[in-house]
């Protein structure tokens, strides 16, 4: 299977925007084949995507080398120049390792015709009646056909922007299919979010995929509907400069690099960051959402709501996933209705309790310190777009319970207690207790879903870079089961789970 789209009168600025929108969606393993004449260009635009990637020092043309080696931060890339060689070199090049450690970029791909893999990008250049301009055709080869004409549609979109002339910088995603890439121009910049439509995995009760039964975004119209809101009402997620819903293409704000876990690691005050994240909470709580989100030119977007069933599917994550993980098998039928009988009335009840805007992924990956920017503005708002209408309690959990980072217990409670402080401040009927038994319950809930994400992450999709994070996750759930209101949940987990002291390996 093949897909091709051709570019004319590229010259080298565009030849450089080019490199830089491939670049932003290179990966380890991909090889890129570059054919044409003698002076089509091909090592230009090797030089180019080098460039793109980050790649530091000069970039010399490997003709007599053949091969020139470049260690960039996001992969190692190979770029070859074949023009010289000689068949019985081939094989002592080494071609398989460098694929194994990175991405491999071949001038002249005809002479190693017999190494060339099912799935590459063929890229032809070729020399047009004007000196500086070059006609280029792509070619995608088996895996690289869909994401061709995933390249080809961002192109497009991005043609019909301002930011058509924008070299991409590519920009660290999550554990999604999204990616990113920052657009800059010389007097602005923006983020690119290249997402997909696509579910999360085949279908696993009543013909639906996990990301409907938990009311997950599956394209980017919940995005654009959320920030719309979120910024309605003062608080700092992206404004959406351009949007594709039907592609899955938005381009954002810029808000900059300032992530709350990086300032951590910098040193700074974790006190000061999460005070303010936690009166965005409170803030946010104030006035429940509509229904209905408006989107510009578009159908308003109803927003969920985070019912009872959504969450224990959510919870039965550390069933499907950990526990087997755990112990090499499935759990038993029994067991698992167990599971699901204790669970049951505390989730019934935390649909019905205390309910408004639920963000979900409201923790540090996710928020962006804006200094510069009064009162809750200072928090940047960036994940938001599987948002529900459910308990507050929630993104407390999700903020003070961080999987990825460690809070200390006697922070959490200080934020625990001053979020109750400016909730009762509020509304007079505000009940901290229940608060506080509704946080237990959510955080039960968070942390069994997270753990079971993380062991799926491992199994499934060969992420085994989460399992590092298990034990913590581990030490909140238990914080959380010590609640007296989630006794016959305790006895249940300290039956079947070990302690996080004395976790085994996963078998993943």
């Amino acid at each position: 299977m093949t897909a091709s789209f051709s570019l004319d009168d590229v010259d080298l600025v565009r030849l450089d925007i080019l490199a830089s929108r491939l670049a932003s969606l290179l990966k380890a393993g991909d090889v890129i084949a570059l054919s044409g004449p003698l002076g089509a260009g091909k090592t230009t635009f090797a030089r180019a995507l080098v460039t793109q990637l980050d790649g530091e020092g000069e970039v010399p043309s490997p003709t007599f080398a053949l091969m020139q080696r470049y260690e960039t931060p996001r992969l190692t890339l190979t770029h070859c120049d074949f023009y010289r060689l000689e068949p019985a070199e081939l094989e002592e090049l080494g071609l398989d390792d460098a694929l194994s450690e990175g991405a491999v970029l071949i001038e002249w791909p005809e002479r190693a015709a017999g190494w060339l893999p099912a799935d590459r990008l063929d890229i032809a250049m070729d020399e047009t009646a004007t000196p500086n301009e070059r006609r280029i055709v792509l070619t995608g080869h088996g895996g690289w056909e869909p994401r061709l004409e995933r390249l080809e549609q961002m192109v497009s979109f991005l043609d019909r922007t301002p930011y058509a002339a924008a070299p991409a910088r590519y920009l660290q995603g999550d554990a999604s299919t999204r990616s990113y890439a920052r657009l800059v121009l010389p007097d602005r910049a923006a983020i690119l979010m290249n997402s997909p439509r696509q579910p999360d995995g085949p279908p696993i009760r009543d013909g639906k995929p996990y990301s409907a039964l938990v009311h997950l975004a599956e394209d980017v119209t919940p995005f654009v509907a959320v920030a719309g809101a979120l910024r309605e009402r003062g608080l700092s997620a992206p404004a959406v400069y351009a949007f594709d819903l039907d592609q899955g293409f938005l381009i954002l704000e810029d808000l900059g690099d300032r992530v709350f876990s990086g300032e951590v690691a910098r040193g700074g005050k974790m006190g000061e960051l999460w005070d303010a994240a936690v009166d965005v909470l409170a803030a946010l709580a104030h006035k429940a959402p509509p229904q209905l989100l408006p989107i510009e030119g578009h159908a308003p977007y109803r927003l969920p709501a985070f019912d009872a069933e959504a969450m224990l599917t959510e919870a039965s994550l550390l069933i499907d996933w950990f526990w087997p993980a755990l112990h090499g098998r499935p759990m038993p039928a029994e067991l698992a209705e167990e599971f699901r009988a204790l669970w049951r009335p505390l989730l019934g009840e935390a649909a019905k309790t205390d309910l408004g805007w639920v963000l979900r992924d409201y923790h540090s990956p996710n928020l962006m310190w804006l200094p510069e920017r009064e009162g809750a503005k200072k928090v940047g708002i960036l994940d938001f777009q599987d948002a529900l209408f459910g308990p507050l309690a929630y993104d407390l959990v999700s903020l003070l319970q961080d999987a990825r980072l460690e809070v200390p217990e006697a922070l959490e409670r200080e934020l625990l207690a001053r979020y109750c402080s400016a909730r009762g401040a509020q509304h007079k009927n505000f009940s901290g207790d229940r608060f506080v038994s509704l946080y237990a319950t959510l955080g039960a809930q968070r942390n069994s879903k997270i753990l079971g994400i993380f062991a799926r992450l491992a199994k499934r999709d060969g992420k085994r870079g989460y399992l590092a994070h298990i034990p913590r996750v581990t030490r909140y759930l238990e914080r959380d089961l010590a609640h007296p209101a989630l006794a016959d949940l305790r006895r249940f987990y300290a039956r079947e789970f070990p302690a996080a002291e004395t976790l085994p390996p996963l078998v993943v």
